[in-house]
């Protein structure tokens, strides 16, 4: 298992593709750091609305690593699962297409396996774009904007997140958004083991997602009660959880407290059992088919 985990991690890193992802990633990152070092208080400005006609803001501390993070996170895991399928959508398909499926059918390894392997090394990649997502947006904001207090917009209002209380957050945040992205892979994954070509599962795991989350957006009865619940993306965005805080009944924040962990759990055990039942339908489909190519 571990020298087909190697291989496979191989295969995956050799390709330029694989690389463009990274390189997307920080160009995005750089131009948002770039824009708010310029232009920071008036962002922040126009994030809090007419707040300071109500009480003295130091915009210049509000614009800090902590909130350039989150700001990134914001904008930039709503895109990220796109760059996962680009590489999960081609483990299976891409091998079909280039004639090498059937000979790795061959070697003396089940095809459960081969499949296992061909999650884990494409798991490693998950980790590793979300890593350096982690570096550039948290490491090299803090370095450049330094640390302070993170205000977070909730829907009745805004709170603020002592800095002293901030940095644990974004650790659970990053490790939910890894799960999270592990679903798409999955996807992407039992997608390329139906499709004797690349193309088709990276296309097709974008447009799920893309569906998907446009469900999971409207506000429409039937879909919210029927729907919602069960599709992917509503928990998806669990990971922002985690900088809800919680609160006495005399409105003073608990620091170290997260409002609503019972339902960043059930998102997350409603993430893993999509993985668990995804990547059992891979292999029970690849154990069964018919390999031509």
């Amino acid at each position: 298992m571990w020298n087909l985990l190697q291989i496979e991690l191989f295969k995956i890193f050799k390709k330029p593709r694989t690389y463009l992802a990274f390189a997307i990633i920080a160009a995005f990152i750089f131009l948002i750091q770039l824009g708010l070092l310029v232009n920071g208080k008036d962002w922040m400005k126009f994030m809090l609305g007419s707040l300071d006609e109500t009480m003295n803001i130091d915009y210049n501390k509000l614009v800090n690593g902590y909130a350039v993070c989150y700001f990134v996170l914001n904008l930039l895991l709503v895109h990220v699962p796109i760059l996962v399928a680009l590489v999960a959508g081609d483990v299976v398909s891409g091998e079909a297409s280039m004639g090498t499926l059937r000979l790795l059918a061959a070697k003396p390894v089940s095809r459960t396996q081969i499949i296992l392997a061909k999650y884990f090394a494409t798991a490693v990649y998950v980790f590793a774009l979300l890593l350096w997502i982690a570096i550039i947006s948290l490491v090299v904001s803090l370095a450049v904007f330094g640390k302070n207090d993170l205000v977070v917009a909730k829907t009745n209002g805004l709170q603020l997140i002592e800095s002293g209380d901030v940095l644990w957050r974004y650790f659970f945040a990053f490790g939910f958004a890894f799960i999270a992205m592990m679903v798409v892979a999955a996807i992407s994954l039992l997608l390329s083991v139906l499709s004797e070509n690349s193309i088709g599962p990276i296309v097709a795991t974008v447009g799920i997602i893309i569906v998907c989350t446009l469900i999971s957006e409207m506000e429409i009865p039937l879909y919210q009660k029927y729907i919602k619940p069960y599709l992917f993306t509503t928990y998806m965005l669990g990971w922002k959880g985690f900088f809800y805080i919680g609160s006495t009944d005399d409105g003073e924040t608990i620091k170290g407290s997260i409002q609503y962990l019972p339902g960043i759990l059930k998102s997350m055990a409603a993430l893993l059992i999509y993985i668990v039942a995804l990547v059992s339908a891979s292999v029970f489909i690849f154990r069964k088919k018919d390999i031509l190519s």
